[in-house]
């Protein structure tokens, strides 16, 4: 792929859900093989981005291109095509409760490549010893295994099929401080061990500064700044600045009931 293509590259993305505009006229690229991490609040429009890169939302203007190719209305062959490309970490893991830990693992290769469950078996423990856990974890049902455990299953399932780009939603939430630096590194671990391209989003400033080459910063449905993870604190945006430093004083006014 030329180098000089961005990996995904966004313009003027638009979506809206009624009257409540999420995106509007949003510009993003992801360069091959960096890790970018977009931050933002709660509410932000950080998950409605990933899902319409995604395909999991019909986007209302705009175009999503992946390796130069707009993939926004792609449909049968072709978006299964593209969808091979990716792995996904979901925010809660997103395990299915019915399949032991390593089928959960193994389910892309079973369900999508159509591997045997044997071979499909033997990648699912190689990918869980990549992320610490050992072959006895890969017998357990999910509803046995910890918070920061299903996070490392989720994370093996997400590289199981070697995909060139990975996204992370909110990786480190609901984790304690020591738990969520441990998957930070595995994070780093994985991506840079597999060369591959990885988009995250998060309010975690602290996983930001970990995992990422770069850093955006969406508001009010567009990327206000962007740039280097090392001159964040230099950014000179004052939503940036409240942002990172969590300021309840600033020019993000967050809506508050009051009895």
């Amino acid at each position: 792929m030329n180098a000089a293509i961005p990996k995904i590259r966004i313009r003027g993305l638009a979506k809206s859900f009624g009257p409540k505009v999420v995106l509007q006229n949003l510009d993003l690229d992801v360069t091959s093989g960096e890790s970018l991490v977009v931050i933002g609040g709660s509410g932000s429009g950080k998950s409605v981005l990933l899902k319409c890169i995604l395909g999991l939302l019909e986007v209302d203007a705009g175009t999503v291109e992946v390796d130069g190719i707009d993939v926004t209305r792609l449909r049968g062959s072709q978006r299964d095509a593209l969808l091979r490309k990716f792995g996904m970490l979901f925010q809660s893991a997103a395990l299915f409760d019915s399949l032991a830990v390593w089928e959960n693992v193994a389910f892309p290769l079973i369900q999508g490549r159509r591997m045997e469950r044997r071979a499909a078996r033997d990648v699912a423990l190689a990918k869980l010893g990549a992320v610490g856990l050992g072959a006895d974890v890969g017998a357990l049902n999910p509803a046995e295994l910890s918070g920061g455990m299903r996070k490392r299953v989720g994370l093996a399932r997400a590289i199981a099929c070697e995909p060139e780009i990975i996204f992370f939603d909110e990786p480190t939430t609901g984790l304690d401080p020591i738990m969520a630096d441990v998957i930070n590194d595995l994070i780093l671990k994985c991506t840079r061990e597999m060369g591959v391209t990885a988009l995250s989003i998060t309010h975690d400033m602290a996983s930001a500064r970990k995992i990422a080459n770069r850093v955006a910063m969406l508001h009010d449905g567009r990327i206000i700044w962007h740039g280097p993870v090392a001159t964040i604190d230099a950014n000179g945006n004052a939503h940036v600045d409240q942002f990172i430093h969590g300021r309840a004083e600033g020019p993000i006014q967050m809506a508050v009931l009051h009895p």
